[in-house]
């Protein structure tokens, strides 16, 4: 069973399930289950994986389940993505500054064509 954020946000169904919580404070398995056209079984291990990855949680009211987003989880990941992003995008800035003064380079340089004219 995967515990990892990437693996459990790979499915469409499990990123929709997400969706839902973040539209809505909490949701009823059976609630969940009624947004999709797959068995309760199927909806309940797709709430597994999240919970095994601790996107979501749950709690136990009665008889029922309610699942929420796990904000803290949500936060952490959202944090690891911007620090990716901005060491991307230095990564792209560097290059795009070596590309500007290649291209400046090269336009200095006399043409090899015009030079043998």
């Amino acid at each position: 069973m995967p515990n990892d954020i990437f693996s459990a946000l790979a499915d469409p169904t499990r990123r929709r399930i997400l969706e839902m919580l973040a539209d809505n404070e909490e949701f009823s398995a059976s609630q969940i289950h009624d947004q999709f056209e797959v068995s309760p079984q199927a909806i309940s291990q797709h709430l597994k994986i999240l919970l095994e990855a601790k996107l979501i949680l749950v709690e136990k009211r009665a008889q029922q389940r309610i699942y929420r987003i796990n904000t803290e989880t949500m936060v952490e990941f959202e944090d690891w993505s911007r620090n990716m992003r901005r060491r991307w995008s230095r990564r792209l800035d560097t290059f795009e500054a070596v590309m500007k003064a290649e291209i400046a380079k090269a336009a200095k340089t006399p043409n090899d064509s015009e030079e043998s004219q």
